[in-house]
């Protein structure tokens, strides 16, 4: 009888601790989600874009493929200069103009005359992706490809085999001599007047992936990234990650306003890239100047506050070397994000919410969202009410003597964009209105708020709300 009872007051110990310590399984995601690629290029946040060509040498945006390749002599081109300037900038991706519309190209391709191999930089036998591609990966940085469609030089283009073959050989030598790239750059660009041409564009993201199985491709129609429809540098105030494929076409200008906002019902993953240059023109100009801290700050709130990743243009000059002035502005740039975002008044706050998954011992609960960790994040019962009324979570500061002016709102989206509408209370007072978040989303308020109890309700979404992080 003794061993017995013991028997059963051991079991029932065991099942107890058991109970205790069973940890609550992660809800299921919701489609289409980010890949491993797409997640870590989304987290980048700023991204940087060189361009440098025979445009540099001509005060031209457009060239016209006529130019001789004895223009191209840059006296002092020196990459780890840029890489040194994108460091400073706390940039991790670094994305080369290889040829632009013109067909100039920056390495000794085997393919056309119109290359550095021609001209007298370092007596025809310099490479610029080469110097590119080994300074970033010296500096811990990642290095990406821009591959202009368009050719103006080239005699086949307009011949729709003849020049997708030369074109698909062009990326073979850049895929496959410069070691690992990250993201590779398509578009649609070309003038009015331009030659009509049929690009074989699956065939060339077919032999991108095969040569580099873990690169992002951009484009109008992605597949893995696409272009936010205009050169401003600003996303809708609603962007969603998510599209249908199906309906882009690349260089399509009437997709322009689809591919700003997404499609909350998209089938596809395909997060939006905000290209945007510091100066007026994509390549140098002697007369032009950077845009002002004002200027640049209210393009970080417009990309990266509404869910995109921010790839800004710094065009090296005629000499080789990106100007001391444009580094100057990206490094305020950088030390002004910090300065803004180094101190979350939302630490040490008190947090509930309208529920959370697994109760108080489930892992999901409201604090995570302050914990300043990437995956973890809170996540509310399947059904609270929520999926009637909204769900919420709310945050009790600690240091009421503080001001904010800015919300920060992020969703784990390696489990889904969800959030299609939320409000933001401070006091029982609405102070933000918004509709998607995604990765990250930003509000600027009008002016400093010295509330204590900040509430974000989630009002409509595609099912429970994940959010990774308030601040």
């Amino acid at each position: 009888m003794n061993n017995l009872l013991t028997f059963c007051l051991v079991s029932l110990l065991y099942h107890i601790q058991f109970s205790q310590s069973k940890l609550t399984t992660p809800p299921l995601p919701i489609s289409p989600t980010p890949s491993y690629s797409q997640l870590k290029w989304q987290r980048r946040e700023i991204i940087m874009f060189f361009h440098f060509g025979m445009n540099t040498f001509t005060d031209s945006e457009w060239g016209t493929g006529e130019e001789s390749p004895s223009l191209f002599n840059p006296t002092n081109l020196d990459t780890n200069q840029w890489m040194e300037a994108a460091v400073e900038a706390g940039v991790s991706l670094v994305i080369l103009v290889a040829k632009h519309h013109d067909g100039f190209c920056l390495w000794p391709t085997q393919y056309t005359d119109h290359s550095v191999k021609w001209s007298p930089w370092r007596e025809g036998k310099g490479d610029v992706l080469k110097d590119f591609v080994d300074a970033a990966r010296a500096h811990g940085i990642d290095a990406g490809l821009y591959l202009s469609p368009w050719d103006r030089h080239e005699r086949t283009y307009g011949r729709e085999v003849a020049y997708n073959e030369y074109y698909l050989a062009q990326l073979h030598e850049i895929l496959t001599r410069y070691g690992s790239v990250q993201e590779i750059w398509f578009d649609g660009a070309k003038g009015k007047n331009a030659t009509n041409m049929t690009y074989h564009f699956q065939e060339w993201f077919q032999t991108v992936k095969q040569l580099q199985p873990s690169i992002n491709i951009f484009s109008d129609a992605g597949p893995d990234i696409r272009w936010v429809g205009d050169e401003a540098g600003s996303a809708g105030s609603t962007c969603w990650s998510t599209v249908n494929r199906t309906h882009l076409k690349i260089g399509d200008a009437s997709l322009e306003k689809y591919l700003n906002t997404g499609d909350p019902h998209g089938t596809d993953w395909v997060p939006p890239e905000c290209d945007v240059s510091i100066r007026p023109g994509w390549f140098w100009h002697k007369n032009e100047t950077a845009k002002s801290m004002s200027q640049l700050l209210d393009i970080y709130y417009k990309s990266v506050g509404r869910n995109c990743v921010l790839l800004i243009n710094v065009p090296p000059n005629s000499t080789g070397l990106v100007s001391e002035a444009d580094i100057t502005r990206m490094k305020e740039f950088h030390q002004a994000i910090q300065t803004i975002f180094s101190i979350d008044m939302a630490k040490g706050s008190e947090t509930k919410a309208s529920s959370q998954r697994g109760g108080t011992t489930g892992g999901f609960g409201a604090s995570n969202v302050i914990d300043g960790k990437k995956d973890t994040y809170w996540a509310p019962k399947q059904r609270d009410g929520g999926h009637r009324q909204g769900y919420w979570i709310e945050l009790c500061r600690a240091d009421v003597n503080t001001p904010f002016n800015v919300v920060r709102i992020q969703e784990a989206i390696q489990m889904g964009q969800r959030i299609k509408q939320y409000e933001v209370f401070v006091d029982g007072i609405v102070m933000v209105n918004g509709t998607t978040v995604g990765h990250k989303r930003l509000h600027r308020l009008k002016w400093p708020v010295f509330g204590r109890v900040i509430r974000v309700w989630i009002k409509e979404s595609r099912g429970p709300p994940l959010l990774s992080s308030v601040g």
